[in-house]
């Protein structure tokens, strides 16, 4: 007893089509995780910007402005008082230590944000490529599988159409 050509291929057809639709839903939950990555890389250099635009004192933001439109502060009225001209001027001078020291540790502050930026930026990487390798290994097999499938079934045609 002969059975249809018919009988096998629309089944068949069926499940190659749901093969391909698991394969692609795969795809774009891969795809899903990829766009969340760089979404939250995105919203920790915006916050790693902001903190660092935060954290700039208004010094540093006047050294930025050119000469020909900074601020020029008024100059400072002589005393007449010998004892308060002396009192100014270790003001004056803890005034610029301190602000020394603040550029200092602003300047350090931003060299070690922008090294640990980039180590996460690298493990990030790694973690991508890990995950990128995984999945292109499982995907050869997948459509090995299919393509061997395929294979036999039109095999299977053929000796049937001759036998």
């Amino acid at each position: 007893m002969r059975r249809s050509a018919l009988r096998w291929t629309i089944p068949t057809f069926l499940a190659l089509q749901l093969g391909l639709l698991w394969i692609q839903g795969a795809q774009l939950h891969r795809q899903n995780q990829v766009l969340q990555g760089l979404r939250e890389d995105i919203q920790a250099l915006t916050e790693s910007i902001e903190n660092g635009q935060g954290a700039a004192s208004s010094d540093d933001e006047a050294a930025a402005v050119p000469a020909s439109f900074g601020f020029n502060p008024p100059p400072q009225k002589k005393v007449a008082v010998l004892g308060a001209e002396e009192e100014q001027e270790p003001a004056a001078k803890d005034l610029q230590a301190s602000r020394e020291s603040a550029q200092k540790a602003v300047k350090e502050a931003r060299e070690a944000q922008s090294k640990l930026s980039i180590e996460e930026n690298a493990r990030k990487a790694e973690e991508a490529r890990k995950i990128q390798s995984a999945t292109d290994s499982w995907q050869r097999w997948a459509w090995g599988a299919l393509a061997l499938a395929a294979l036999a079934l039109a095999v299977r045609s053929v000796i049937r159409r001759r036998g």
